[in-house]
């Protein structure tokens, strides 16, 4: 009876071991903390997404040119990284969830759907960005060190 006792208590602390209590590995939903690790994990997230990051330059373009065309029901989002670091920005919201690389000293942008709370966050050189926004017309925000 020992025997089985300790073998239960020994098959539980390894299964525990084995539980990803976090969902996705190495993915949180938002920034957390300021730490030296935050912005090697915000390299590597940007290295991976810029592999397959396709800009929606057009549509971007043709919002701000077209003075937020009130029939179109999305509108544009755009920041600009005058920072020295990469980052990756999350504009979540609604129906959106969107993450988007932008390089040291670029700009990135998305369209979104219009008349919405839209969350923004990221971490740029080991400061963490968080902001909630309702956006009605194109948006544009500048970030820096």
């Amino acid at each position: 009876m020992k025997k089985l006792l300790v073998f239960a208590g020994v098959s539980i602390i390894f299964a525990g071991c084995n539980v990803n209590y976090g969902g996705y590995p190495g993915r949180t939903s938002y920034p957390a903390g300021n730490s030296t690790g935050n912005r090697a994990n915000t390299e590597r997230e940007y290295n991976e997404l810029i592999k397959t990051y396709k800009p929606e330059t057009a549509e971007v373009l043709n919002d701000l040119l077209n003075n937020d065309d009130p029939k179109n029901p999305r509108t544009s989002i755009s920041v600009e990284n005058k920072s020295p670091c990469n980052m990756v920005l999350t504009v979540s919201g609604g129906n959106f969830f969107k993450k988007i690389p932008i390089g040291a000293g670029k700009i990135g942008y998305t369209m979104v759907p219009k008349n919405q709370n839209y969350r923004l966050s990221g971490i740029l050189c080991n400061s963490v960005y968080q902001s909630t926004k309702f956006i009605t017309t194109s948006y544009s925000i500048k970030l820096s060190n």
